[in-house]
């Protein structure tokens, strides 16, 4: 591993930070382990080295090198062995799943085969369990709709299979709850009519058949009525124009007047 010298380069790319290690010391090519790369033209200190505390020329390093990352899946640097995991083989990562670090699994799990990402589904952080609950199979993410963060339940809920959807209708927070009644089909989708969010609400009524709409003309928020006048038959339409409030009485007649064009026309 390179060491610190009295020979250090005091050059760097514009813009980008001082080149030193990952404790802060400078780095010197002569000493490195690495010289015979440096030679080939496969390194360059303050641009693309492994021993840098910049990631971004760990990361060139390994673009660089990518046959070498399995040498490195143990450096005491958490940015090597995350940067190292992107072009490791993938059998070496199952020691990465646990790493102390939560940037490391967060790249493991992006490359990890199925069977061990499930491993991955109650990870401490949510970063990691939010790519988990991104790439894992539908079919295994019924053990994460319980997770303790909104988000991740929310792409859980993006992608769970519809049969086992319903379970999430009862969600404590509403943008998981939209999720579910953006993709629940009737009759599943009724049990949301009585959501406590005027938006959940508003969404099922876009979805509903026409034909079961009239119970939601009496919901409590105009904003709803609203929806229902939008999508209303003629009968339910004409009722709507006798609401309380105006807004959904002109949106009642703009839709009578669209059905009668519509009736006329086709």
């Amino acid at each position: 591993m390179n060491t610190v010298t009295r020979e250090s380069a005091t050059t760097w790319v514009p813009n980008e930070p001082p080149s030193v290690d990952w404790l802060g010391r400078n780095l010197d090519c002569g000493s490195c382990v690495n010289q015979g790369l440096l030679t080939e033209g496969k390194c360059q200190l303050a641009f693309s080295c492994v021993f840098d505390r910049y990631a971004k020329r760990i990361d060139r390093f390994f673009r660089w090198n990518p046959g070498l990352a399995n040498d490195y899946l143990e450096h005491p640097y958490f940015e090597v062995r995350a940067v190292a995991s992107r072009s490791a083989d993938v059998f070496r990562l199952v020691g990465l799943m646990h790493d102390p670090d939560e940037t490391v699994r967060l790249h493991v799990a992006l490359r990890l085969p199925q069977r061990l990402l499930a491993e991955l589904r109650n990870d401490p952080d949510r970063e990691v369990r939010i790519r988990v609950a991104q790439r894992l199979d539908a079919s295994m993410l019924v053990e994460m709709a319980g997770d303790p963060d909104y988000f991740v339940r929310k792409l859980v809920a993006q992608r769970l299979p519809l049969p086992l959807l319903p379970r999430m209708a009862t969600d404590p927070d509403q943008e998981v709850r939209l999720a579910v009644a953006s993709r629940l089909q009737v009759p599943a989708l009724l049990a949301l009519r009585n959501d406590p969010e005027v938006a959940v609400r508003r969404v099922v009524v876009d979805r509903l058949p026409i034909g079961l709409l009239a119970d939601m003309a009496d919901d409590p928020a105009w904003e709803v009525r609203w929806e229902v006048a939008q999508r209303a038959d003629p009968s339910l339409a004409r009722r709507l124009l006798h609401d309380d409030e105006a807004e959904v009485c002109e949106a009642a007649r703009l839709r009578l007047t669209t059905l009668d064009s519509e009736a006329r026309h086709g």
